[in-house]
């Protein structure tokens, strides 16, 4: 592993997290409102794809806005993030459903997690680590997608795979991102869409769904 992926590490982001002192404007990449990609995915695919109470993980939670948003549409959320200050913060954000954060390392995560999840949740996560973790992050998310679960992606889109130079983040090509998948045992189950969002000046973004090969 190269050092700056050394640099990536749970003790990483804790000490972000732990420096902002309840600031949430500290913390980079804090939106403080569910990631707008998600809020039209959910609009428009998960009625018809998930029935109320599904279980929903999400990865790399932070403070919990998308985690918020998915529990306000009526799904069982499972929201982890490896920073103990992170998750507490977000306890604290939804005092209504504490027991739904956990401190968790997506590459050591709890067996009873396995195979568990009607969808699992992704955003940004895997960009925040070095290159050469991608296909390593995304196997680890895929072994939380149950049988006939399925795995929403949303990330940061770039034309070529990056360099470890370009980051962090470290933005994904539409092929790494489907070799990742494929070497996870799991398949899109339509195009991926891609688009620009509508930060000053605007970034291209990359959502796709997929299901288990």
């Amino acid at each position: 592993m190269s050092t700056l992926a050394i640099t990536t590490t749970p003790d990483l982001f804790e000490s972000i997290y732990a420096d902002a002192h309840g600031v949430a404007a500290r913390i980079p990449w804090a939106d403080q409102h569910p990631h707008p990609a998600l809020i039209t995915w959910l609009n428009a695919v998960a009625p018809s794809l998930l029935r109320c109470g599904s279980r929903v993980c999400v990865v790399g939670c932070g403070l919990g806005d998308d985690a918020r948003e998915i529990t306000s549409r009526g799904y069982d959320v499972t929201a982890f993030d490896c920073s103990k200050t992170a998750v507490e913060w977000a306890r604290s954000l939804d005092e209504g459903n504490p027991r739904n954060y956990f401190q968790a390392d997506l590459f050591n995560a709890p067996p009873r997690w396995k195979h568990r999840f009607d969808l699992v949740v992704e955003i940004n996560t895997i960009q925040s680590l070095s290159p050469d973790m991608h296909a390593p992050a995304l196997k680890s998310i895929s072994n939380l997608v149950s049988t006939h679960g399925h795995l929403l992606v949303i990330c940061r889109g770039a034309d070529d795979s990056g360099s470890i130079d370009d980051g962090p983040p470290w933005a994904l090509s539409e092929q790494e991102l489907l070799d990742a998948a494929s070497a996870a045992g799991l398949v899109p189950t339509d195009s991926v869409t891609v688009f620009d969002d509508e930060e000053t000046p605007p970034v291209r973004r990359m959502r796709a769904l997929f299901k288990r090969a």
